[in-house]
């Protein structure tokens, strides 16, 4: 029998080495291998040994065994029955990133349902769906999104863009989020890197249960699911993008199973450049309409002298609405990149439409003034200005039409119900009529002051009584129609409309209020204490003057709040969140 005995520290010292004693042997060779590496060498010495990412073992099977072929992607999945809601992949996810203290690009939800006796508490994760076909990127004006051939991951070219924001108004799961201080929008990326080298994203790695994992989906089978609603219980309709996300769970959940902040009522963010942008820029169309009409229906004399007022005074303020819209730009200065998503994108297409409105009403402008009456170019140019100004005026008209039909489109893309095709180009329809009405009135009242008393009376007589009808019209029916979504309110269901209805009459009732006042003060009681004044009128006097001022601008006052109520009472579709206070 082998007998061993205790080192001693004379052995030690001494360098005691005994051929036949295993433990000697083992102990001398680790006091030789402390004195040849120091630590953090020994430490390097065993990383370079590792063929692999340090933590492969404990992820390796929640990654596919090989990438994705013909017909297929990546894709997340998630094991609800696992998801605790701890947020450990929130917390890798930001810091690998490097995101900003309120930044996120991984969300967990919650999930309730069930009865008193039996209640459901269920916590969801969630990222970029990476869809089969996703909406931030065909809504994209500059192509700032790309999915990737061989993997399907959608990936944001940061460089590439600048910051409309559009993309987080078209994604129906509120993915890609908006850097006020870069101004830029940035989304997951599903960690691409890593998975290049075999590593598993930073969500995949730090859920402690395993929850996450990366899978090989074919697409096919994505858009069969979609037809089925197999997504997640009160998530969008997968159908609007066909979202690859996987979750899977052994349970089933009760009917009643909704996310905990469905009932929560918050407005949406106004996007108040848009708003001026879109109001202007539809008050402007609509008095280019307005006077093509006037046109056809005044003598040739008078609507010489109305039309150069007019017409500059549109093209001001659609020029005004044009620069506007670039506030709302996180990188202005590469608003010229605007055009590159023409093929797919209605942001493109509404910025082609309204630069040739802008190019052609220019012209425009410029030759209703040289056909007017008394210019110094003489009868020769005016003769030539005015050959050119009916074709010149319908082209102006059409393509300004043409603008506001693409501006409807970007909010129909959307797929929100408050923002249907037809809620929404009635709304942009309406709008135009009311304000270009309007803004023709203004025309009028100026022209009447600046000429002598008798073309004042006739011109008055000719147009103003016909305007002032038809902005007491225009003014009715769009308030009639901001009206309509009050009837929602009596759907038992908690819809999408009875969501807007109630946003309208309760945290936002003062703008509410003040938009049914502007409009009703502007567009019906002081056009018709104009109307009653005007048979006796030979040029405005201070009660048409003053009247129709104010009617105007309560007018726009009353169309900007509109659409105030347009962007913040609308119900975004959204993944379960958590409880709201």
């Amino acid at each position: 029998m082998t007998t061993t005995r205790l080192l001693t520290l004379d052995d030690l010292s001494n360098g005691l080495k005994g051929a036949g004693d295993a433990t000697v042997s083992l102990l001398d060779q680790l006091l030789a291998e402390q004195h040849d590496l120091t630590a953090v060498e020994a430490f390097s010495r065993d990383h370079a040994s590792c063929t692999g990412p340090a933590q492969a073992k404990y992820y390796s099977r929640l990654l596919p065994a090989a990438p994705p072929g013909p017909g297929e992607q990546y894709a997340f999945e998630v094991d609800l029955d696992r998801c605790s809601g701890c947020k450990a992949c929130v917390t890798a996810c930001h810091s690998l990133n490097g995101l900003d203290e309120q930044e996120t690009w991984r969300d967990v939800g919650l999930l309730m349902g069930g009865t008193e006796q039996l209640p459901v508490i269920q916590h969801v994760t969630a990222a970029c769906h990476h869809c089969v076909e996703p909406a931030c990127m065909i809504a994209c004006p500059v192509n700032a999104y790309e999915k990737d051939p061989l993997t399907g991951i959608v990936k944001h070219l940061d460089d590439q863009c600048f910051g409309c924001q559009y993309c987080t108004l078209a994604c129906p799961y509120n993915v890609p989020k908006y850097h006020a201080q870069k101004g830029i929008v940035r989304k997951c990326d599903m960690c691409s890197s890593r998975l290049k080298t075999g590593e598993a994203p930073a969500c995949v790695q730090a859920c402690p249960h395993e929850a996450i994992s990366i899978r090989v989906v074919s697409t096919e089978r994505v858009r069969e699911d979609s037809e089925t609603n197999r997504f997640l219980p009160a998530a969008p309709d997968p159908a609007i993008t066909l979202p690859t996300t996987l979750y899977r769970s052994t349970r089933v959940f009760p009917r009643n199973t909704l996310p905990a902040d469905y009932h929560a009522l918050s407005p949406e963010h106004p996007h108040w450049p848009l708003i001026v942008m879109l109001v202007l820029t539809q008050l402007s169309v609509g008095t280019f309409i307005v006077g093509v009409l006037l046109d056809e229906t005044l003598p040739a004399t008078l609507a010489a002298v109305l039309r150069p007022f007019q017409a500059t005074g549109a093209l001001v303020l659609g020029l005004l609405a044009l620069g506007a819209s670039t506030c709302h730009l996180g990188r202005p200065l590469l608003a010229f990149r605007g055009i590159l998503g023409l093929r797919h994108s209605w942001l493109s297409r509404e910025i082609v439409a309204f630069g040739l409105f802008a190019g052609l009403a220019v012209p425009y402008a410029a030759a209703c003034w040289i056909a007017s009456p008394g210019r110094p170019l003489g009868p020769r140019w005016a003769e030539q200005a005015s050959a050119l100004l009916p074709a010149l005026g319908m082209t102006v008209a059409a393509t300004g039409a043409l603008g506001v039909f693409c501006s409807g489109m970007i909010y129909v893309f959307t797929r929100r119900e408050l923002w249907s095709f037809e809620r929404t180009m009635a709304r942009f329809a309406m709008t135009s009529a009311l304000l270009g009405i309007a803004t023709a009135w203004l025309s009028l009242l100026l022209v009447s002051r600046s000429v002598d008393s008798e073309i004042a009376r006739e011109l008055l007589t000719a147009a103003g009584p016909q305007l002032t009808r038809g902005l007491m019209l225009a003014t009715g029916l769009k308030l009639v129609f901001d009206l309509l979504i009050l009837k929602s309110l009596a759907d038992l269901r908690l819809t999408s409309l009875r969501r807007t209805a109630l946003l309208v009459t309760g945290v936002l009732s003062p703008i509410a209020l003040a938009r049914i006042g502007a409009g009703i003060l502007g567009g019906i009681a002081l056009p018709m204490l104009v109307l009653n004044a005007l048979p006796d009128a030979a040029r405005p006097d201070l009660t048409i003057t003053v009247s129709m001022a104010v009617a105007w601008m309560a007018c726009l006052a009353g169309e900007l709040l509109e659409r105030y109520l347009f962007f913040a009472a609308v119900a975004a579709p959204r993944m379960p969140g958590g409880i709201r206070s």
